[in-house]
């Protein structure tokens, strides 16, 4: 039977107040300026969706919104980005978070008030609407506290539903990095962390030990190691890919999100994982060619224009 959606992607939502050229770093009682300002769509779990969906899929959202002024704007970017937000949960008792992010060069500082993503929680999730995609991916672990200890019933009803899955837990405010890998990896056929966060979760430096402490796994991992590429580990094997470099970054705002869904989209496409460890390079590097996230991309025609004209890249495989 013919499924909906290419890809159902759940987590937060928030919007993104991103400032940039910064004069310094702010300190208490003291004022500093900012050249730049972009007000936009923001979240990981959003900007995924938003680039897979410029990509050419049929993407769902599942997530929580407070009714106010910045959960109509995420609606609107959303559905203006040709995702499905009809399983998106509005509820006028909380509010939408927010992110403020401060960027500098190819790194950021961030502040969030997570809000109504707080309350998103597996009961809310049918798995009848799992049924109807092919691939369920999840982000942002550590800010919806509504999966603690509950990610893995999650993933278990993409199974069950007869989906593929892929997981990216990103940052966790608290450090604490409580996040029972073993119950929850048997399930993922791809986990994208960065290598800070791998080895934060692993509690091991060496990449290598990391992924060895990794033995329940048995889908791929790929780590995003940011200016040095990618590494991609499966049944024993280790592939690297290099950076798509350039030197016109605007901001490195969602390229971690936007590796994934370059990842993703050739993973549910069959591809091999060299294809998808290079194409999650390249969608991650043409992200940082504009401010936050998800302006470098609006469709794939004009995605694959960029990365032969700026990267040099032509995709032999559409």
């Amino acid at each position: 039977m013919a499924k909906k959606f290419d890809v159902i992607v759940v987590g937060e939502l928030n919007i993104d107040l991103i400032l940039n050229q910064i004069m310094g770093f702010p300190k208490v009682g003291k004022e500093i300026l900012a050249n730049e300002m972009e007000f936009t769509l923001g979240s990981s779990s959003a900007i995924c969706a938003s680039n897979l969906s410029s990509l050419g899929l049929n993407v769902g959202f599942i997530g929580k919104l407070g009714d106010d002024i910045f959960g109509r704007f995420i609606i609107e970017k959303l559905k203006e980005k040709g995702v499905d937000t009809s399983m998106v949960i509005v509820d006028d008792t909380m509010k939408t978070g927010v992110t403020v992010a401060l960027s500098y060069d190819e790194d950021r500082a961030m502040a969030t008030y997570p809000g109504a993503m707080s309350h998103l929680t597996v009961d809310d999730i049918d798995e009848d609407c799992l049924k109807n995609t092919k691939h369920v991916h999840f982000s942002s672990y550590f800010l919806q506290p509504g999966f603690k200890d509950k990610l893995h019933l999650l993933f278990q009803k993409a199974k069950n539903a007869g989906a593929t899955t892929s997981m990216d837990v990103q940052w966790d405010p608290a450090e604490k990095w409580d996040l029972n890998l073993e119950e929850i990896l048997p399930h993922v056929d791809v986990f994208l962390p960065n290598i800070i966060e791998l080895q934060s979760l692993t509690r091991k430096t060496d990449i290598s030990a990391a992924i060895d402490s990794l033995q329940n796994s048995n889908g791929f991992i790929a780590v995003k190691c940011g200016s040095r590429g990618s590494v991609l580990f499966h049944d024993g094997k280790q592939i690297s890919k290099p950076p798509f470099l350039h030197d016109n970054v605007v901001d490195t705002i969602g390229a971690g999100d936007s590796f994934n869904a370059g990842y993703i989209y050739k993973f549910i496409q069959g591809k091999s994982p060299e294809t998808c460890l290079e194409f999650g390079n390249l969608i991650g590097a043409i992200s940082t060619t504009k401010p936050g996230g998800t302006a470098a991309f609006t469709n794939l025609e004009d995605i694959l224009k960029t990365a032969a004209n700026s990267f040099n890249y032509y995709d032999t495989e559409q």
